[in-house]
């Protein structure tokens, strides 16, 4: 039977400051038949290198408007999606349909059903927390990782202010999701603020919005420990690719002292471009970002 799920009307995305890519849909991936899953999809499609840029909570492909003209500048293709429960894809209203496997798996789905190549992962926030765990089983696939302001959970807490931003969701289950944004990166506009708040109309509508904080792995036995520490092993000793970090630095749950942990973990790693003026959502200061790691990649 299938999920009981919303679908945000088109409406709500017209006219998005500083983002007018046309929307690309599927709705028949293996286990997720009947829920349309959105991505962007730019730039050739025979392209050398494809960047994969995942999002997290509570945001949507709308947060990498800045870095993928920067991508596609470069000759890459870009693909970026919306989790199930975010963005333009739809969202399953029951809030126990969320899990770890439940996103995971359909990213690896989504990988396969593009037949995506030469990937460079762009990943922050639950787009780390996920996507951090997918290149070990697609090995081939990935060559190159950007990263940013995330973690591997391996079932303890990141800190106090992950425990505070957890209780304070579960606090709004109706999260203006607007407000927040812009209270967390006021370098947003009202309409840019807005844009966040689109794909949620209502309360119905926010049940990954709810779920995610609840889903991080802070205990030893929650769903994806083993997953992610076996991640945390595959970056240490089997990761051969380039890789690039930049953190916001006024991140108050996942910032300098978490990244650097996380640095130590991905074989490799340089030292970090730090954006002091950076939050959270430091992809809302991408456009220097992306520059700057297509130039450690010696692309620029």
């Amino acid at each position: 039977m299938p999920l009981d799920a919303k679908r945000t009307p088109d409406a709500r995305f017209e006219n998005l400051p500083g983002y007018d890519y046309a929307p690309h849909y599927v709705d028949d991936l293996p286990g997720y038949e009947g829920l349309r899953v959105h991505y962007v999809d730019e730039g050739p499609q025979d392209a050398v290198r494809t960047y994969l840029c995942l999002h997290g909570e509570p945001s949507w492909a709308y947060l990498y408007r800045k870095m993928i003209p920067v991508f596609l500048d470069s000759g890459a293709r870009v693909i970026a999606p919306d989790w199930l429960g975010f963005g333009r894809s739809d969202k399953p209203v029951d809030d126990a349909v969320y899990t770890f496997n439940f996103h995971r798996n359909m990213m690896l789905e989504l990988i396969k059903r593009l037949d995506l190549k030469t990937v460079t992962l762009v990943c922050q926030d639950w787009g780390g927390l996920l996507g951090l765990t997918i290149p070990m089983d697609m090995p081939d696939t990935f060559e190159r990782l950007i990263v940013m302001n995330t973690a591997i959970a391996t079932g303890v807490s990141p800190g106090a202010g992950f425990d505070q931003w957890k209780a304070y969701v579960r606090s709004q289950p109706d999260l203006d999701v607007a407000a927040l944004m812009k209270r967390g990166t006021p370098i947003l506009s009202d309409a840019e603020a807005a844009a966040y708040g689109a794909p949620f109309p209502d309360a119905t509508y926010k049940a990954g919005v709810r779920t995610f904080p609840e889903l991080v792995m802070v205990a030893p036995g929650m769903e994806g420990v083993d997953i992610s520490k076996r991640a945390a092993h595959w970056w240490a000793n089997d990761w051969s690719g380039d890789s690039f970090m930049a953190v916001g630095a006024q991140d108050p749950v996942l910032g300098p002292a978490q990244m650097e942990q996380l640095r130590q973990t991905i074989r490799d790693c340089p030292e970090p471009m730090i954006v002091a003026d950076g939050g959270h959502f430091v992809q809302e200061w991408g456009e220097p970002i992306a520059l700057a790691a297509l130039q450690s990649f010696g692309e620029l």
